[in-house]
This record gives C-alpha cells, sequence and structure tokens, in this order.
C-alpha cells in the first residue's frame, strides 16, 4: 500500500490592504541597530551644528534668554534621542511640538507682544541705535566748509576706504578712523576731477558701486572734535558739523547752532522740544494698550475701524448664503435619478472650485475692468456702463459678493450632494404620503438632516472670508477710496484694513496698531464662531 505525498499548505498571501499597514513597520525595522544609530547620530550632528551657529549669532547679539532656551532645548532633544526605551513616546511628540512652537505659538506670542509697543515707521530701532542714528542725521555743512571729489576703494585688507581730493587740492585716505592724509602724486585724476586711481588702493567701479550705496549713507570720516566727512552720493564728500548734542547725563538732546532747543524723552520712543518738534528715528518702547485705545477713542482709527468691521460682516454672511444657497439649489436639481449628462454637469459646476482662486480673480479682475471688461463691453452694446470695481463703493461690493460666490458655490455643492444622498429616502416618501408638499418636505425634513451635516461647514465658510484677504486686494485692493479720507477703501475687509495698517500709514507702517487689530480679528471670529456652534448643538437633536 502506497501513500501519495501531501503537499504543504500554503502560506496566504497578505492582501494588499494588509501590505499597506505594514509598511510603516517595516519603515522603522529597517532604520533600527547599527544603521538607525548612524542615521540619528548624523542628523544630531547636523541639528547641533546648527544650534552652535545660532548660539554663536544670540551671545554676540547679547540675547541672553534666547540662548538659555536654545542650549537646554538642544541638551533635552540630544538625551531623548541618545536615550534607549524610556523616551520614545517623546521621540515622536518632539518634532510635531518644535513646528507648534515655531509656526503657531511664536508668531501669536510676538504678535500680542508688538500690540503692546510703538513698533512702527521711524520707531524699529533700539534707543541707543536711534540715538546714533539721530546724531547722524544732525551733521550739516558749517559756513566755510571743505568739499571734495571721493571715490570709494578697498585697502590691501579689503576693508572700504574713501580716497579724496579737496578743494585745495590736498589728497588724503578717509577711514572710519579718521583721516591719514597721502602724496598728491599717488592719486591721478581726468580733465573733470574725477578720481581715476590711487596708488596702493583699489577703486570701486561698475555695478559694484552702486551696491555701496547704503554703505556709504552711514560711512562718516571723523575729523575735530564731533565734525565728520560725510558721502555726499557717490563721487563727492563734505565736511559736517553736528547741529544737535546728546546729553547723556539728563537724557536730551540739545541745538548747537541757532536758537538753543532742548528735545526731551517723551516716554513714547521719540525725542520732543517744547513746541513739539520731533527728531527722527525714534526707536521702539512699550506703550500700554494705547494702540488698542486708539482704535476705540481716535475717531481717524475707530471710524474706518467700524465701517470695515460691519462691511466684513456683510461680506463673509452674504458670501456664505448666497454660494451655499447656489450649491444646495444645483446639487438638490442634480439629484436625480436617470438624468441624462448628469455627471457632465456635475463636472462643469466643479470648474470654478478646481481653478486657482488667485488666477480666477485675476481672470474676473480683467473681466469686470470698468472701461476696457468684456463685461462691459457686451452690456455697451444695449447702452449700460456698470462700474463694477472702481466708479461705486456699492457696485465694488457686489462684484465682490458675487465673484465670491462664484469660486464657492462648487464647495457646497459638493458637500449637499453628499449630504442629500445620505438622507434616508423612506423620510421623504413618510412625508409626502402624510400630504406634505415638496416645499414642506424640503423645509421640514430634508434642511433640517442637511444643516446636520452642512452646519458646521457654513461656519467654517463665515471664518474663512472673514479673513479673506485674496479676494478682497486681488479684485479691487480695497478700493474704492473712501469719503472720509482713511486708508481704508470702501471695499476693504478688516484683514485688508490691517494689511494697509502695516504698510500705508502715516509715515509708512504702523505695526503695533496693525497687531492690535490682528488680536481683535482673533477675538471676533473666535466668539462668532463659538456662538454658532452653540446654536448649531440645537440640531443635534434632529437625529
Amino acid at each position: 500500500m502506497t501513500s501519495a505525498a501531501v503537499p504543504a499548505a500554503e502560506a496566504p498571501r497578505p492582501s494588499a490592504a494588509t501590505s499597506a499597514l505594514a509598511a510603516p513597520t517595516r519603515l522603522v525595522a529597517a532604520f533600527s541597530g547599527t544603521r538607525g544609530l548612524v542615521v540619528k547620530v548624523v542628523l544630531l550632528g547636523l541639528a547641533n551644528a546648527l544650534a552652535a551657529w545660532a548660539a554663536a549669532v544670540l551671545a554676540d547679539k547679547g540675547r541672553w534668554p534666547a540662548f538659555g532656551v536654545l542650549v537646554v532645548a538642544t541638551l533635552g532633544i540630544d538625551a531623548i534621542y541618545l536615550a534607549r526605551r524610556r523616551t520614545v513616546p517623546l521621540k515622536f511628540l518632539v518634532p510635531g511640538t518644535i513646528f507648534l512652537v515655531a509656526f503657531q505659538v511664536a508668531p501669536i506670542i510676538y504678535t500680542v507682544d508688538v500690540a503692546f509697543t510703538n513698533y512702527s515707521t521711524g520707531h524699529i530701532l533700539a534707543k541707543s541705535q536711534a540715538i546714533a542714528g539721530i546724531e547722524l542725521n544732525s551733521l550739516q555743512a558749517p559756513p566755510n566748509g571743505q568739499t571734495y571729489a571721493m571715490a570709494p576703494a578697498r585697502d590691501s585688507s579689503g576693508k572700504l576706504v574713501l580716497v579724496l581730493v579737496a578743494d585745495n587740492g590736498a589728497t588724503s585716505i578717509g577711514t572710519r578712523e579718521g583721516l591719514k592724509p597721502i602724496p598728491k602724486s599717488s592719486v591721478r585724476t581726468d580733465s573733470t576731477g574725477a578720481i581715476t586711481s590711487a596708488k596702493g588702493y583699489k577703486l570701486v567701479k561698475g555695478s559694484a558701486l552702486f551696491a555701496l550705496d547704503k554703505e556709504l549713507n552711514a560711512y562718516t570720516v571723523p575729523t575735530e572734535g564731533a565734525a565728520a566727512i560725510r558721502p555726499e552720493g557717490l563721487d563727492t564728500a563734505a565736511d559736517l558739523e553736528p547741529s544737535l548734542r546728546y546729553d547723556a547725563r539728563r537724557d536730551v538732546f540739545v541745538t548747537t547752532v541757532g536758537a538753543k532747543k532742548v528735545y526731551r524723552d517723551n516716554g513714547r520712543g521719540s525725542f520732543v522740544a517744547a513746541n513739539g518738534d520731533e527728531l527722527e528715528p525714534g526707536w521702539t518702547t512699550g506703550v500700554g494698550t494705547k494702540n488698542f485705545a486708539s482704535i476705540v477713542h481716535n475717531p481717524l482709527v475707530r471710524d474706518p475701524f467700524l465701517r470695515v468691521f460691519a462691511w466684513t460682516i456683510a461680506f463673509a454672511s452674504l458670501t456664505v448664503l448666497l454660494s451655499f444657497a447656489v450649491g444646495l439649489f444645483l446639487a438638490i436639481a442634480l439629484d436625480k435619478r436617470g438624468m441624462r449628462l448628469q455627471r457632465l454637469y456635475r463636472s462643469i459646476l466643479v470648474v470654478p472650485y478646481a481653478t486657482p482662486g488667485a488666477l480666477a480673480l485675476l481672470v474676473w479682475a480683467g473681466l469686470l475692468n470698468d472701461d476696457f471688461g468684456v463685461v462691459n463691453g457686451l452690456l455697451g452694446h444695449v447702452g449700460i456702463h456698470v462700474p463694477w470695481l472702481f466708479g461705486s463703493a456699492w457696485w465694488a461690493r457686489v462684484s465682490i459678493i458675487l465673484v465670491s460666490a462664484w469660486l464657492t458655490f462648487p464647495y457646497f455643492f459638493l458637500v449637499s450632494m453628499g449630504a442629500l444622498q445620505s438622507i434616508p429616502t423612506e423620510l421623504t416618501e413618510a412625508a409626502r404620503v402624510d400630504g406634505g408638499g415638496r416645499f414642506q418636505v424640503f423645509r421640514r425634513v430634508t434642511l433640517p438632516l442637511l444643516m446636520v451635516v452642512v452646519a458646521p461647514l457654513l461656519i467654517a465658510s463665515f471664518a474663512f472670508n472673514f479673513n479673506n484677504f485674496n479676494n478682497i486686494y486681488l479684485l479691487t485692493a480695497g478700493g474704492p477710496a473712501a469719503n472720509d479720507q482713511s486708508i481704508a477703501g470702501g471695499t476693504d475687509i478688516l484683514i485688508s484694513y490691517t494689511y494697509k495698517l502695516s504698510f500705508a500709514t502715516g509715515k509708512g507702517g504702523d505695526y503695533g496698531l496693525a497687531a492690535a487689530v490682528s488680536i481683535l480679528i482673533f477675538f471676533i471670529v473666535a466668539t462668532i464662531s463659538a456662538i454658532s456652534f452653540w446654536r448649531t448643538k440645537a440640531l443635534e437633536n434632529v437625529r
């Protein structure tokens, strides 16, 4: 009696889903052991090298608190990743925590800090830097002062110096330490008096000369007392004397020319005289709640803020409601079985959502151009001309809402399509059996069930449009200009108004006030969203 060999049962092959789930495990195993240790050491070495460079920069600038935080954090990260077992959870938490602090916590703290300062154009320096800047700006030509033909040059060590030829023919080299006479024969000039060469020095010429513009503006050659020679352009220089003297003991500036005037620290980052004259530049200092108080008490800030706030609420609300209404209407219209070309219609309606927003806004800005736009070109055939963007604030607002709704309705169309398909047909059929008409069934059955899904998305869309900078800036840049002569235009919302405060107010930018408005925007959006989410809890009973 013979027995046939029984083949061994084959092990079941893992499915594609199982292989995909096991991929992270295999990846971790591949970087374990010696290979993983090498990768870990290399990455930590790069991180420590970067930390050492940052620590050197912080120490050089005297930022000791930041230096201490950096050292402690670096040592902590090294300890976590070089440990064996106990710190495994921290190894996964640390990267996310670092990115959270770097991109969320740190900007928030910085914004709050700026909101309580006078940080703005003319007030971006430390006080010591501002004093040095005022002294530099106070230099002016004295009576019978000397002027010079000048040529920037490099000495043998590569340092920037000035080759100078005075009106009386004397030649010298000017450095940041003082004047150094040189023989006349070592300097050559052309027929116009411009310096062409200097023995032992390499003149800076061409594009490199224009790159020195900022450095030359701050370059001074000290002479007698507080006087100095200062470049006036790229090829001339002049003797200058200070018209202001800083008294460190009293912390004041005193004029040295003409009538005596004293400039005192006003406690708000500036030296100011008794008649209100202010020296520039100022410096950054804390001003408490002054920026927030300006929003309430200063009519030049308060009135535009209230106008912009009202339009922001209207813009966000109308955009969301209109886009939701259009999206829901189209979803209901296309939610029919057996409809011909249904997929084609759905694909066409999603096109605005698939188009890059910035590109679509620029296209619409061209189409709605008041003078040359295609829309007005077509309306012109029937004698109609509409100031869509810049001729009228109200028409500009209508344009922005329509374009914003055009960009947003496909989103609510897709959401509503999915929500409608999740509503049990038994409920709507039962409502029709009970005698309910189409509108009654929609209002009492379909819409409440739909809002359970869509309401949180409506709130999120409102918060997004509340800060929708692109739609405003790319269509109208906040224009047209308002009648109150403020920097806030007729279509500016709070975020674009904040942008203009940062870069186009007063002497330049008022970053402290802009930061204060940013904080208010956060609390406004947070409050509206919290109230809306609280109110939507009533929809839970619909389930």
